[in-house]
């Protein structure tokens, strides 16, 4: 391109040619959803293996997705995968801090007040999801649902309603890992293999 002053200048357009971080994020979602449910289930006790998965895979991978996602451009992907990646870190302090003395055990009042204000931003990003694909909203909707069943089940102390908000929880966290492993396929396979919506 000439300019008026007869300089030539070359216009570059730069390709991002990054990986999707999408995938990474949806799994550590999914992966540490479905560990911390299996135990609202009642298969196992709450223990070092969730707490690991909470800070290490849920938290720290998902954050790093959401950065990466903030380079590719992509709101949505950077507010969740950031936010859920602080969500799983702050759960394990939640539930750390007063067994190391750093703070009192949080009152029943406060452990509803912290799930609902993640369920109410569950519900929004549900509500975004509808101008994304379906995977996505399945996940977002299942999610949102999981939260309204563990407030209830707090709220009035019933063992059943944590149960079934386990089992809801592991096919929440399932829906989030065939969305994850759905993208890789069909990258790699270079078709529609998985259907994503």
């Amino acid at each position: 391109m000439e300019t008026d002053a007869g300089i030539v200048t070359r216009e570059i357009k730069i390709t991002d040619t990054t990986a999707n971080p999408a995938p990474l994020g949806l799994l550590a979602f999914g992966m540490t959803t479905v560990m911390l449910n299996l135990h609202n289930a009642g298969f196992f006790t709450l223990g070092s293996m969730i707490f690991a998965m909470g800070i290490f895979y849920g938290g720290i991978a998902q954050i790093i997705a959401g950065i990466m996602e903030w380079k590719k451009n992509n709101t949505f992907g950077t507010l969740a995968f950031i936010s859920y990646g602080f969500f799983w870190i702050s759960l394990v302090g939640l539930i750390l801090m007063p067994k190391f003395g750093f703070s009192s055990l949080f009152s029943k009042e406060e452990f509803l007040a912290f799930l609902g204000i993640w369920g109410l931003f569950s519900f929004v990003m549900w509500i975004i999801t509808f101008r994304l694909t379906r995977a996505l909203q399945v996940v977002f909707g299942l999610l949102t649902l999981l939260f309204v069943l563990l407030i209830a089940g707090n709220a009035l102390g019933s063992i059943t309603i944590l149960q079934v908000a386990g089992v809801e929880g592991i096919i929440c966290g399932l829906s989030a890992m065939y969305a994850g492993l759905g993208q890789v396929m069909n990258e790699v396979y270079t078709e529609r293999i998985v259907k994503l919506g």
